[in-house]
């Protein structure tokens, strides 16, 4: 954003928290392992904070600073300025807004995930590009945060009458609405009490502030209903888990790069070249993508949810989908990718995924061919004949691929790489030692 931008888009808050009568402003970033963080100021601070930024002490943020570096800047971003839908609107209405997270001496701090974001879409506009995302976050209602009692027995797309989710799923749609957030589709998805709200596309930074609202909004709009949403990857055995299929493109100025007529998938050499490189460096980005121990109880054959490192124009059991492309609609083409799921630090995953894309195309990476049989009917002959390779299964084995990984390392800085594997070493530890219910009913008996 430029000087004068920025003068503008400060002007416009100032204004429209005056005429909002707005009286607190929470400024909002993330941790390296993507948890909101907030505190508020008001409004008569707003202007010293457009200007200035507001201090704080970073050593308490998980991946942020040690105690002798402690001192931290959050410079608010204008454009992400909106009220709060959910706060009281007359006399002393909330707002927020993203900040970027600086150093007293003025420059980024590079443990700051948005920052690392922004780092990689530069690489992208310097190579021509724009970064387009469209991700599907899926979720489960449980009557409270102490189990997992479900709401409903409904399943894909299943209009369940009575069913308290349906209007939960309304009011959070209209909330996001309210913030600017475009939403495209909002159902019940394949398990009992799974939604999914599916935010409109749009460049990757407002993306990633938008999922970080949306996580926000569906826990908050659930909480006013007496529930609790979930993000959690796999609460409940047997049954499908939450992902987050992340639909994505590169445009070049406002053309879609991914599109060319003349393929009989519509897809260009450029976009082919993308998806070897997701494929190619999957294994390396799962930790990213997947950063918790139970996002690998999801990641087993036979819930949905990906396993194998391939792609298909149509099959949903792949990696990678290629959606049908419509005639008239070239800049809908776009790729899917289905491993990550909803708990991850959404700065962090589009920067992963757009560096293994980029990379493809920097060294000009072949594409396979398309799978479109089943991949978790196959015999594991079959699959390495065809040399099908697996995503890791486990937090341990993603973290040794991605401390070994030159490309994540150059994606996510020094700084987020370091602290990210050993705040995820810490907790294979801690899990490692755990005495699990699953134990004691299975051996305990018997021992």
């Amino acid at each position: 954003m430029t000087n004068k931008n920025r003068e503008e888009a400060k002007n416009y808050v100032l204004k429209m928290a005056k005429e909002h009568d707005v009286k607190f402003i929470r400024l909002w970033f993330t941790d390296i392992l993507g948890m909101l963080k907030s505190f508020a100021i008001t409004v008569e601070e707003l202007e010293k904070a457009l200007e200035e930024g507001m201090g704080f002490d970073g050593s308490s943020i998980e991946g942020f600073a040690r105690i002798d570096e402690s001192d931290m800047i959050a410079l608010p971003d204008p454009d992400t300025f909106r009220l709060l839908p959910w706060r009281p609107r007359e006399h002393r209405a909330v707002a927020r807004m993203f900040c970027d997270i600086m150093r007293p001496e003025g420059d980024p701090f590079e443990g700051d995930p948005r920052y690392v974001l922004k780092k990689n879409l530069k690489r992208a506009a310097d190579m021509g590009y724009t970064y387009y995302v469209g991700p599907e976050l899926e979720y489960f209602y449980f009557k409270d945060s102490n189990g997992t009692e479900l709401l409903d027995q409904g399943g894909y797309f299943d209009l369940t009458p009575l069913d308290i989710a349906s209007d939960l799923r309304r009011e959070t749609v209209l909330t996001l609405e309210e913030m600017g957030i475009d939403v495209e589709y909002s159902h019940h998805e394949v398990s009992p009490s799974q939604h999914e709200i599916d935010i409109r596309y749009t460049d990757a930074l407002t993306m990633a502030d938008n999922v970080m609202t949306y996580r926000l909004v569906v826990k908050q709009i659930a909480l006013s209903h007496g529930v609790y949403a979930t993000f959690m990857p796999k609460p409940v055995f047997g049954i499908n888990g939450s992902g987050m299929h992340v639909h994505q493109s590169l445009f070049k100025g406002g053309r879609n790069a991914f599109f060319d007529a003349n393929d009989e998938a519509s897809l260009s050499t450029l976009a082919k070249q993308y998806i070897a490189g997701l494929l190619k460096h999957a294994p390396e980005i799962t930790a990213i993508n997947n950063q918790w121990i139970n996002s690998y109880k999801r990641l087993v054959p036979g819930y949905e949810a990906p396993v194998y490192l391939s792609w298909a124009r149509r099959n949903r059991s792949d990696l990678i989908r290629v959606p049908g492309y419509k005639p008239g609609q070239e800049n809908a083409t776009r790729i899917e990718f289905r491993s990550p799921d909803p708990a991850c630090n959404p700065y962090l995953v589009f920067s992963a995924m757009l560096a293994a894309g980029l990379e493809g195309i920097e060294k000009g990476y072949e594409t396979r061919e398309p799978i479109e049989e089943n991949v978790y009917e196959m015999s594991a002959e079959e699959r390495e004949k065809r040399n099908i390779g697996t995503l890791p299964s486990s937090l341990s084995d993603a973290i040794h691929l991605m401390e070994n990984s030159e490309l994540v390392r150059k994606t996510l800085g020094d700084h987020v790489f370091n602290a990210f594997i050993q705040d995820k070493k810490v907790e294979c530890d801690l899990n490692r030692v755990q005495i699990t219910e699953y134990e004691l009913k299975r051996y305990l008996p018997i021992l």
